[in-house]
């Protein structure tokens, strides 16, 4: 039996580094693999578990097939390597760290994927951007007025979207995600 596509999305400073970090052992144990993300700039690596690649080597690897998704964003360009196909043809799930901009094409490619949306109330996201310290106000309040853009327009009407809030207990959060996972499917 194959495995399920969990596709995490969320804005910039939701905390979706965190929780795929703090969930990491406890989804390795449910037969649930956490891929890692390829990503054009070191700095972004920071904090999370990815792979960092200059924009030359990444468009290569991307030229000779070596990742299931790819997107732009924000002036980078993230890959999802393809080993992720051999996990799920496997039976584990595999959970993502994705897009929301690439979330149709995902869907496209993977049809019985778990779309999840890490939200956080605006307060809370404004306040973790800013002590971040990557970005200017007025870029914050760009990434801020995108999100609500998302939230209102593809989010509200999206019923097979399952929405965590982070804005407030991040343990409860991370128990949120477990459950939604669940066990590893038995194989056949």
């Amino acid at each position: 039996m194959a495995g399920r596509l969990i596709y995490l999305i969320g804005p910039s400073g939701s905390g979706k580094d965190s929780l795929l970090n703090a969930a990491r052992e406890q989804l390795a144990e449910m037969g649930c693999r956490v891929a890692r993300r390829v990503i054009t700039r070191s700095a972004e690596a920071v904090g999370e578990d990815a792979i960092s690649l200059s924009p030359t080597a990444f468009d290569e690897q991307k030229w000779v097939g070596a990742f299931a998704m790819s997107w732009q964003a924000n002036g980078l360009a993230y890959g999802i390597p393809r080993q992720i196909n051999a996990w799920l043809a496997a039976g584990d799930n595999v959970l993502v760290n994705g897009s929301r901009a690439y979330l149709s094409e995902a869907r496209v490619r993977y049809p019985d994927m778990l779309a999840v949306l890490l939200k956080v109330d605006d307060a809370v996201l404004r306040e973790r951007l800013l002590k971040r310290g990557r970005e200017s106000e007025p870029e914050i309040e760009q990434r801020l007025a995108r999100n609500a853009r998302f939230t209102n327009e593809v989010a509200a009407g999206d019923e097979q979207l399952v929405v965590l809030d982070n804005s407030n207990d991040f343990e409860q959060t991370v128990a949120s995600l477990i459950s939604l996972i669940g066990p590893k499917r038995a194989c056949a």
